[in-house]
């Protein structure tokens, strides 16, 4: 790895280190169903309305079965919304490219994947989804599954903190604080910052061009396709949240979707920020700092773990370019050429 990218790595843990006990206090108070926010005057109206609404009373605490429940039942009932959507998707507005509904097998896999956060995509997004889909349907599931991940996680430690209580806290509460005053606020900032930086956000048909290649004859004639949508506001969350594929089902590797390395550093730090600040929450709520702590360095040990060893067989080399004779020769300083074409390696981060 070359000098910058070190110091890239150590700028990227000393960020995330300085940023983990301001998010975990928040973390505090917004998992705290009497917690106190700086956005309690603007969001607190909202979050009464929604208790009233759906009948939740707010200081009824759950037991862990009743907690459980709840969890499942949102759950479905999410997994059935989205799987209806999507088989849906011709009849739906918000589809300028009149794309037909998903086939069965593939909307139920992608349904049931958005539902538990992991967020496996076996279709391209540009040429599957409608934009009524990713936002309805798809970016829907990046909120709720990362405010139930969170909310188990806050769970986790209350069980660990009230050793003899019978109630862990009111499920459908930490599902709408977490909504209203952690994702939501976030994500909209997240995703202004991601358009001023060239991230694609609109609900445009797609736009066709006419390549070089067509011009002069080399390819056939037919128009390419270059991807719209609201992108950035699914990118947002989706590194927030700590789910995976996107938009464009390239996780953060396109332009479209990661424009420049200023998005990409903001990008790597959006999703370990909620992680991070869980392990400060943790040793809040147990009364021990020293124990949060020691649960944020061994994730940190295992993370740099992953990196060095990335690291290693990145700048080993390919040996299949290598047989092409353009491979570097394992420093990641070196350069290497072939045919006038210049092959510079990328750090790491």
């Amino acid at each position: 790895m070359e000098l910058y990218g070190w110091i890239q790595l150590a700028l990227f843990v000393g960020i995330l280190w300085a940023m983990t006990k301001p998010m975990g206090n928040y973390l505090v108070a917004v998992l705290d169903a009497q917690g106190k926010t700086f956005l309690d005057p603007a969001v607190k109206p909202v979050e009464r309305f929604l208790y009233r609404a759906c009948r939740i009373e707010p200081q009824q605490e759950q037991t862990w079965k009743g907690y459980a429940l709840s969890l499942g039942l949102f759950s479905v009932v999410g997994m059935l919304f989205t799987y209806a959507v999507l088989r849906l998707q011709q009849y739906l507005p918000l589809n300028p490219q009149h794309l037909a509904g998903i086939a069965p097998d593939l909307a139920f896999n992608t349904a049931v994947s958005f539902t538990t956060n992991t967020n496996w995509q076996s279709y391209g997004g540009e040429s599957a989804m409608s934009c009524f889909s990713q936002m309805v349907a798809l970016t829907f599931h990046n909120f709720t599954s990362a405010a139930a991940g969170i909310a188990v996680a806050a769970v986790l430690v209350r069980g660990l903190a009230r050793a003899t209580a019978q109630t862990l806290g009111n499920f459908w509460v930490d599902m709408v604080r977490v909504t209203l005053y952690l994702l939501v606020p976030f994500c909209l900032v997240f995703a202004l910052f991601l358009v001023s930086q060239g991230v694609v956000q609109n609900l445009n048909a797609y736009t066709k061009l006419t390549s070089v290649e067509t011009l002069s004859g080399e390819a056939d004639a037919t128009p390419q396709a270059i991807p719209q949508g609201p992108i950035a506001s699914q990118e947002a969350i989706k590194m927030l949240g700590t789910n995976g594929g996107g938009f464009l089902n390239a996780n953060s590797s396109h332009p479209f979707e990661n424009p420049n390395p200023l998005t990409n550093f903001i990008q790597m730090l959006s999703i370990f920020l909620v992680p991070s600040g869980l392990t400060y929450y943790l040793g809040r709520m147990v009364k021990n700092q020293r124990h949060g702590w020691t649960v944020w360095a061994a994730m940190l040990a295992l993370f740099l773990l992953g990196v060095l060893a990335c690291w290693s067989f990145e700048s080993a080399g390919n040996p299949r370019i290598t047989a092409w004779g353009v491979a570097d020769d394992g420093n990641m300083e070196g350069r290497k050429s072939v045919s006038g074409f210049s092959i510079q390696p990328c750090s790491l981060l």
